[in-house]
């Protein structure tokens, strides 16, 4: 038993659509091998799922300032060796350590400011207040120093021994 084919349906010229899935000569080989062809109307051509590419976030353009936030390490190193110079300058078995912390902030504090004013830096504040904070630092340090030896060796003259 055979059946007369469907009439055409598709609108194209000498296109013959087989139900039972057959290619027919006038119709272009389909890629699945199947009766379904992409081509046919009212299907609409199927892409295979693709990745995007990863690409690197473009460069900044020109005339847009990139903000950044404050770089000079120096600066805030001696900030901090300034504070710890200031709490321990003072006491009297750890000036020492102080005196080593005021002697670094101080180098610390120059060095971030030169960089600061070359323009290498963004904040000179920190290096300004790290440098005087270590110059205050190490100037109170000496001056107890100079006193509690004075009133040692006074005490000591003073005993008569």
């Amino acid at each position: 038993m055979s059946y007369p084919p469907p009439p055409d349906q598709s609108g194209q010229e000498g296109f013959q659509y087989d139900p039972y899935g057959g290619q027919s000569p006038s119709q272009p080989p389909s890629p699945a091998g199947g009766g379904y062809s992409p081509q046919q109307p009212g299907y609409p051509q199927q892409m295979p799922p693709q990745m995007p590419p990863q690409m690197p976030p473009p460069p900044p353009q020109y005339g847009v300032p990139v903000v950044q936030g404050p770089q000079n390490g120096m600066g805030t190193t001696a900030l901090v060796l300034g504070i710890v110079g200031l709490v321990t300058s003072w006491i009297p078995y750890v000036a020492c350590f102080g005196w080593v912390m005021c002697i670094l902030a101080i180098i610390f504090g120059a060095i971030g400011l030169s960089r600061a004013n070359k323009g290498l830096a963004t904040n000179k504040g920190a290096a300004v207040t790290g440098l005087v904070l270590g110059i205050l630092a190490f100037a109170l340090g000496i001056i107890i120093t100079l006193a509690v030896w004075g009133s040692i060796m006074g005490a000591v003259s003073t005993a008569g021994y």
